[in-house]
C-alpha cells in the first residue's frame, strides 16, 4: 500500500473509481480535477503496483479552525484491508498539519461501515440532512472530529506502540552463536532463554 498526492495525470483513474463507487452522484471530472488542483485541498492517492484503488481528499485552509473531508473510495476488491482507515488518518493528519481543530464530513445514512469507521477514529454525529443524497432521498449524517483530541490519541497510541516494541525486544529469546567443535558450522544459531 503506497499513499501519494494526487496529480491531474490520476484523474483518469479517479474518476473510474467515483463513477462505480457513486453510480448515481458522482462528481463530473471537471469538478474532481479543480478539487484535486486547488490549493485549498489535498487528495491523496492510494496505489497497489502499477493501479490506483482509492482516493480521498480533505479541504483545509493553512491556518483556518475548520476543515472537511471532501471524498474517500476504495475499489471493492481492496475494502476490509485496513486501506480506508489508513487513507483517512492521512488526511486527518494533514488537516492537522495546516492548523484545522476540527474536521467535519457527510456520510450516507445508510452506509453503516464508514459510519463504524468514522465513529472508531472519534467522529461523533452533530445532525443529519433529510433527503441530502438524491436520487434516492438518503439522509446525510453530519460528523465532526476534535482534532486536538485525535492528535493527543494518536501520540499516545504512537507512545504506546513504541514501548509495546521496546518491551517485545526485551522479552525475545537471545540469539547466540554456537561455537567448538559441534560441525554446525559459524553460522548456526541457538535460541537461549537468558
Amino acid at each position: 500500500m503506497t499513499l501519494r498526492p494526487a496529480t491531474l495525470g490520476d484523474l483518469p483513474a479517479i474518476m473510474d473509481l467515483e463513477r462505480r463507487g457513486f453510480p448515481t452522484d458522482a462528481w463530473s471530472e471537471q469538478t474532481m480535477g479543480t478539487e484535486i488542483s486547488s490549493r485549498h485541498n489535498a487528495y491523496l492517492v492510494d496505489v497497489d503496483g502499477d493501479r490506483i484503488v482509492g482516493y480521498g481528499g480533505v479541504r483545509a485552509l493553512q491556518g483556518s479552525a475548520d476543515s472537511d473531508i471532501q471524498t474517500i473510495a476504495l475499489d471493492p476488491s481492496v475494502r476490509g484491508r485496513g486501506r480506508g482507515r489508513a487513507l483517512l488518518r492521512a488526511l486527518i493528519a494533514i488537516a492537522v498539519e495546516r492548523g484545522a481543530r476540527e474536521l467535519f464530513l457527510d456520510v450516507r445514512d445508510d452506509n453503516e461501515v464508514a459510519q463504524a469507521l468514522y465513529t472508531s477514529e472519534g467522529f461523533r454525529e452533530l445532525g443529519r440532512r433529510p433527503g441530502y443524497y438524491q436520487p434516492e432521498g438518503v439522509d446525510a449524517v453530519v460528523m465532526r472530529l476534535d482534532l486536538r483530541s485525535w492528535a493527543d490519541a494518536a501520540a499516545q497510541e504512537t507512545q504506546e506502540n513504541a514501548r509495546n516494541a521496546a518491551a517485545d525486544e526485551q522479552s525475545a529469546p537471545a540469539i547466540h552463536e554456537k561455537s567448538g567443535s559441534s560441525g554446525a558450522g559459524p553460522d548456526a544459531a541457538e535460541e537461549t532463554n537468558a
